[in-house]
This record gives C-alpha cells, structure tokens and sequence, in this order.
C-alpha cells in the first residue's frame, strides 16, 4: 500500500473550507492532507459535509481535481499488474438500463491479448450494476481478494470483482457521506470517485462510456461533455491513455433488463446474435480498447478484430473461463435455466396502433426496480430472475393488442404497477420520430478534443 502524505502541523480543516468556500484554488498539499485526515479519522464528518458542498458550490479547477483523484487513489493500495505482460486497458460506464457492456467486453478484449482488470459497481436507483448480474450466475464470486483476482487475471486475461478494502479506502468514505448530504452529483467529486478507483486498477488505459438521455444520470449532452473531458483530462494528468464516448440513453440498451436476463442476452451478444444496438456499441467500445492496448493500429481495425473473435467463438470460451474460475456455475452459458427463473410473466399491450415515439428510459429502469430487480438504498436486495423483456424499441410499427414489453415477476402486485409504468412511459405516435438519435454521439480523444 503507498503511504498517505503525513498531515502538516500547521493543517486545519476550517481553513481548507474556507478557501474553498471563497472559491479560491486549493493546493495539492492542502486536498491530499483534507483527504487523509478524513480517512484516518481524525477530522469529523460535519467538516468534510461542508467542504464537500462547498465544491459543489464553487466547483473545482481540473488541477484540483487531479490532486483529489491522486489523494484518494493513494488512500489505499494500487495495484501493480507490471508482471503481466499485456497491456491492461479498462472500460466504465456512468450507468444506465440494460447496459451489460461489461460482461461483454471483458472477455472480448482478454480474448484479444489484453489484460482487463475491471473492479465494478452495484445498481443504485433505476440503473443496473455489474456486481449484481454477475451474481445472478449462480456461485460466481465477486468478493476475490487481491490475491484471487490477480491470480483470475493471470489465468485468464480478465477478471471482475467488487471495490476491495485495500482500495481506495477514502473514496467509500466520502461516497457514504456525500450520499447522505446532497452532494452526489457534482461532476468534479464524479471524477476523482470514478477515476481514482480505476487507476487504482493498475491499468495502462481506459475507455469511458458516458451516457447521455432520459435514462442517464447526465440528461444534458452538454453536462456529459463536461464530465467526458474532465475525467479524460484527468486520467492523462495521471499519465494514463483515456478515450471517452457520449453514447445514448433515451432507451434501454438492448432488449432486456434485469440481472438473470442480462446474462441471457450477453451470452446471445458472444454468440454472435443479437440485439443491434448492444451488438453495435459493443463492437466500438472493444475497438477502442484494443487500439488503446496495442491489439489494433486503428478503430476500425479493432472493430474487425472483435467481431472476428465474436464469430470465431473466443470471446464466448474466454467468459466461460472466468466464470469457471471466479467460481461460478459456466452451464448458464449453454443452458439459460441454471440462471435463477421468475415465476410468472405478463405482458404489456399497446392500447393503440403506431409506432414508438420516445420512451421514458429512466421510468422502465424504475419499473425493474419495482419488480425488485433494482435497488433504491444499498441494503436492498435485489432479484435476479426479474425484469423486463422489450419487444419494441423507438421507432418501430406497432399495432392494437401487440406485446410492448414482457414482464418477469413473483408478485402479482408489483408486477401491476411496473406494468402501469411501462405503459406511460411507452409514447405511441402515428409517425416515427423524424430523428432518430445517434448511439454513439461522440468521441472525446486521447488529448481531451473531440473526434
């Protein structure tokens, strides 16, 4: 574990929310003894609530927010994957429903010669976590040690596992309190959370996936932007290869959501089937992987080679694996009734002929909530043979007594009211929207521009 800076004797607390308070710049000496304070303890949660809502308050310059990043990454241990020999390259997303594109990705781009070390997140709110659809495999260990997961890694080119204790202590520290004192959502205090957990991964690279629409944290393209190009910024102050992508969220990613049924339909993705939009975004998140971890000169050229080893079988074999070796039961990749199964199902029915206009993509992640796909706190448990099967997307003809959606549920009472959801959140019009929304918006490059 690296040491934390020792506190200065001359440190206070009172003046670090101060200075921040009056919007001026704090130095790296300043954020790194705050964050290390706080983390050992020794300064109180009240002090730090204010200091955190006076960042939301007055923002952060991109140097403080590369020091904040730097601080909590070195609470902890970062782990040193030097001993591999491949290049180590992540992908994260900023959430949304029914993104399973790292379940994908991770053994499409170990399949390639890369290294994916991916220490990934549990669903709160309407979106769905990793941690969750992997544990609907049954016996699939998240909770590998450091230990475990290097020796997962070393096996098989990918391993995915939850935030251990040894890493980045200060951040599951300042996320408990910010989750309680309305200070979520600044996009300086997202950054250093996301990136200082990342580079703790001991990566080369990473890929970010930042969603934009009804369904995202980040509605505004414009607000996705901002935190595109200050977690870029970031990473490469850290001397780290990033590439973001603005990619759509106005619906669900593909066709299912919930736990159990995600798998289902990542498995059908390494087959080499179904459905596009998943199919399409995955090619270009791995293509950009690949490129960044030397398997590929160019973007194209990745997308090739990953739809390559999709059709050649790979990348499915290369899931197995890990699913074998972090403990799991690897027959759900041929059989889909060893995931766990819903007791009942119901359809929703459009009550009028059209086609889909929009769907409210945040309210249908709601309604899997509902069913107890989801979770609205962190003690929630979630259900993971739940959730919600679309049969429409945007833009496609329906017509009166056609299936919109098929619900998967245990109780009949929930089941009504994601039932109601779906249905208000399911705009039926008499033409197709005149504009159909691009799935990937842009690209944020190497060097923070746009591409």
């Amino acid at each position: 574990m690296s040491q934390p800076t020792p506190i200065p004797e001359t440190f206070r607390a009172i003046d670090v929310i101060r200075k921040k308070r009056d919007a001026l710049e704090l130095s790296r000496s300043e954020i790194e003894a705050l964050v290390n304070a706080y983390t050992r303890g020794d300064i109180p949660d009240y002090q730090v609530s204010a200091w955190l809502m006076a960042v939301v308050l007055r923002g952060m310059t991109r140097a403080e927010t590369a020091a904040l990043t730097d601080a909590m990454l070195r609470s902890g241990e970062v782990l040193d994957l030097s001993a591999l020999p491949a290049r180590k390259v992540d992908k994260h997303s900023t959430g949304g429903v029914g993104d399973k594109t790292s379940l994908v990705l991770a053994p499409l781009v170990a399949a390639a010669g890369i290294a994916v070390p991916m220490i990934s997140g549990r669903g709160l709110g309407h979106t769905g976590g990793t941690l969750d659809k992997l544990e609907a495999i049954p016996g699939f260990n998240v909770n590998l040690s450091v230990v475990e997961f290097r020796r997962v890694l070393e096996t098989c080119g990918c391993a995915m596992i939850g935030q251990t204790a040894e890493i980045t202590p200060a951040d599951r520290k300042l996320y408990a309190l910010r989750d309680v004192t309305g200070t979520v959502e600044s996009p300086y205090l997202i950054c250093a959370s996301i990136m200082s957990k990342k580079l703790a991964e001991g990566i080369d690279a990473l890929v970010l996936d930042v969603k934009t629409g009804s369904g995202a944290f980040m509605k505004k393209e414009q607000d996705a932007v901002f935190l595109a190009e200050l977690m870029v910024e970031t990473g490469e102050r850290m001397g780290k290869q990033v590439v973001a992508l603005i990619t759509d969220m106005d619906q669900p990613l593909g066709n299912m959501i919930g736990s159990a049924l995600e798998v289902v339909e990542v498995v059908d993705i390494l087959r080499g089937g179904d459905p596009q939009d998943l199919r399409e975004l995955c090619l270009e998140l791995a293509a950009w992987m690949l490129q960044l971890g030397g398997a590929a000169e160019t973007v194209s050229e990745g997308k090739q080679q990953s739809a390559r080893l999709i059709r050649s079988g790979a990348a499915l074999e290369k899931f197995r694996q890990m699913i074998e070796l972090q403990g799991g039961d690897p027959h759900v990749i041929d059989d889909a009734s060893h995931l766990p199964q819903a007791q009942h199902t119901m359809k929703v029915i459009s009550a009028r002929a059209g086609y889909v206009a929009a769907m409210q993509c945040e309210q249908i992640g709601t309604a899997c909530v509902i069913l107890g796909g989801g979770r609205e706190c962190k003690e929630d448990a979630v259900d993971p043979s739940v959730g919600i099967v679309l049969h429409k997307k945007v833009g496609d003809r329906v017509v009166i007594g056609e299936p919109l959606a098929t619900i998967y549920y245990n109780a009949e009472a929930k089941a009504q009211r994601a039932r109601q959801l779906i249905e208000a959140s399911c705009q039926i019009a008499d033409a197709p929207p005149s504009v159909k929304r691009p799935l990937i918006h842009q690209v944020i490059g190497k060097s923070g521009e746009k591409r």
